[in-house]
């Protein structure tokens, strides 16, 4: 064989084994899915291809001004740490996005595009550059630095080139398949979500939801924030890891409304969403977040918010989308639980009616005239025994009074606006089953016309607060519930001869009644009932909207 057959046939071997090493590249970068995974093979793959020392994926930002991610491998971590930051796609690499074409260099420092390196950088000189299309679009850059065979060559660039088209046919394979592992994910939540707020009542919706989406999701906080006025956002939902970190909004907290992302969301309708976010007192930031407005009909209940910690990966538009369609199905499930909930007061105000006939047209008149018949007996009979029947006989105008108060209380007429006095009746018949007899309550004044709503969620949640404890806790015999409002003033209070408050009980439920009252410009005292166990006294002004968290 002479020399230049000799020589001709190295370079088949050359070209040959080189075909295979791109091969294998190729192979090793659309075997997987996982988009992180996919970058950074391609990265090690182009590196091996063309034996480069160092070499770098730079994913191009969406407004073309950059890059958002940087993937680098051949730099150790001590390194990278005491360089500081990461390239942002200035200088020569910025040429490669500008000229959206393959640049080759035997020194890069000696190339006017060139910006140098930061301190700690290591020396670089032959340089690769070439773009990775995902399509008709430059999706990103791959970097090559120092081969271990001097300067890049022609072949080489051809061989990067040519990987370069597979792996932007890989990045589109990994992109779909995340889109598609996002909508997943999403239709789990929403599944998951509508499933919870089908067992749910109107007042717990809200708290279901943000349960089972920051269960169901990769992120860090969940809140859900209702409109407080025209201007103002009122937290009533925290959920989450970073629910409890400094800065976190908090419980009751109330926030200004203007120009935040939650407004946007109201505002437009649609979820809306930032990569990063700083609290409107400038507190610390949250990371990547989307707002998702929550509307039942024409009505806005609130927004849930969710976050994930700082520099974590943003949502994508195909979140925003699914985001988008949850809200809508959220609020038709609202829907449903709301005219669950009117049918289920229809059916109750139905038989309240039929309770309320029965009781003033059957019990109160056989009362009435057992009274009657003791009067009559007690005047034919000695001194003492007429007053141990004048006894009975105001034991049972006692009875027919407190009758009474059930039959306006039951009594026929609009429950579509929840009248308080239901509500409180709702209360107490939810938590007797826990109780060795059901309480007695007392209504006082005309309570459903001047409290509001607002004022009327607050009594409600006291009032759980004191009969859950005293179900749990105190073994009464007795429980007496009495409600009233004079001279502007409303006052709850409930007295029960149980066991008292042990000494050494964490008072968080109390606590948070006293805070309640607080708030609200009121007070809450609580003290030994009577005849032993606990009173508690809550009392506030009712022209207050309800601030209390």
């Amino acid at each position: 064989m002479s020399r230049t057959d000799q020589h001709a046939q190295v370079d088949d071997d050359r070209a040959d084994r080189r075909l295979r090493d791109l091969l294998r590249a190729t192979t090793s970068v659309v075997e997987r899915l996982d988009l992180e995974i996919v970058l950074r093979r391609i990265v090690e793959s182009a590196m091996n291809l063309v034996g480069a020392r160092y070499g770098a994926l730079g994913v191009i930002a969406a407004d073309g001004d950059g890059l958002e991610r940087f993937i680098h491998v051949g730099v150790d971590a001590a390194t990278v740490a005491h360089i500081g930051h990461l390239p942002a796609g200035r200088g020569l690499l910025g040429a490669v996005i500008a000229d959206r074409a393959p640049i080759r260099l035997e020194n890069l420092t000696a190339d006017p595009r060139s910006v140098g390196f930061p301190a700690h950088h290591p020396a670089m000189d032959a340089f690769l550059g070439v773009p990775i299309r995902v399509g008709e679009q430059v999706y990103g850059n791959l970097y090559l630095a120092e081969s271990d065979h001097g300067p890049f060559t022609g072949d080489d660039e051809e061989l990067v080139v040519a990987l370069a088209a597979s792996a932007g046919i890989a990045i589109e394979n990994a992109r779909l398949f995340d889109i598609t592992r996002s909508r997943e994910a999403w239709s789990a939540t929403t599944a998951d979500v509508m499933a919870a707020m089908l067992d749910a009542d109107t007042e717990d919706v809200l708290e279901v939801i943000a349960d089972h989406v920051g269960a169901l999701m990769d992120v860090d906080l969940v809140a859900v924030m209702v409109p407080h006025g025209d201007e103002e956002f009122r937290v009533t939902t925290v959920r989450g890891a970073a629910g409890t970190a400094p800065g976190a909004p908090a419980r009751g907290e109330i926030l200004p409304a203007a120009g935040t992302l939650a407004a946007r969301a109201l505002s437009t309708r649609r979820a809306a969403s930032v990569d990063a976010q700083s609290l409107p007192d400038g507190r610390s930031d949250r990371g990547p977040t989307v707002a998702i407005p929550l509307f039942a009909a024409d009505e806005p209940l609130g927004v849930l918010t969710v976050s994930r910690r700082p520099n974590a990966p943003a949502f994508t538009a195909v979140d925003l989308d699914m985001a988008f369609a949850f809200a809508g199905q959220a609020g038709v499930a609202i829907e449903v639980v709301r005219a669950r909930e009117d049918r289920r007061r229809l059916d109750q105000s139905r038989d309240r009616a039929r309770i309320a006939r029965d009781l003033h047209d059957h019990v109160i008149q056989r009362l009435f005239g057992a009274g009657l018949s003791l009067q009559a007996v007690s005047t034919t009979v000695d001194a003492e025994a007429g007053a141990a029947i004048e006894r009975q006989v105001d034991a049972l105008d006692a009875a027919i009074k407190d009758i009474r108060t059930v039959i306006f209380a039951l009594g026929s007429g609009d429950r579509t606006q929840r009248r308080l006095r239901d509500r409180m009746l709702d209360v107490v018949s939810e938590l007797s089953t826990g109780m060795l007899m059901t309480p007695r309550v007392t209504f006082a004044g005309a309570l459903d016309s001047l409290v509001s709503t607002g004022l009327a969620d607050e009594l409600t949640a006291v009032l759980r607060e004191c009969l859950t404890n005293v179900a749990k806790h105190a073994q009464a015999q007795s429980v007496e519930v009495a409600l009233s409002i004079e001279s502007g003033i409303v006052t709850l209070t409930v007295v029960d001869d149980g066991r008292g408050i042990p000494p050494d009980v964490h008072m968080s439920g109390l606590a948070n009644m006293i805070e309640r009252a607080a708030l609200l410009g009121g007070t809450c005292t609580i003290s030994p009932g009577p005849e032993g166990g606990t009173r508690v006294g809550w009392t506030v002004p009712a022209t207050t909207e309800g601030r209390a968290g």
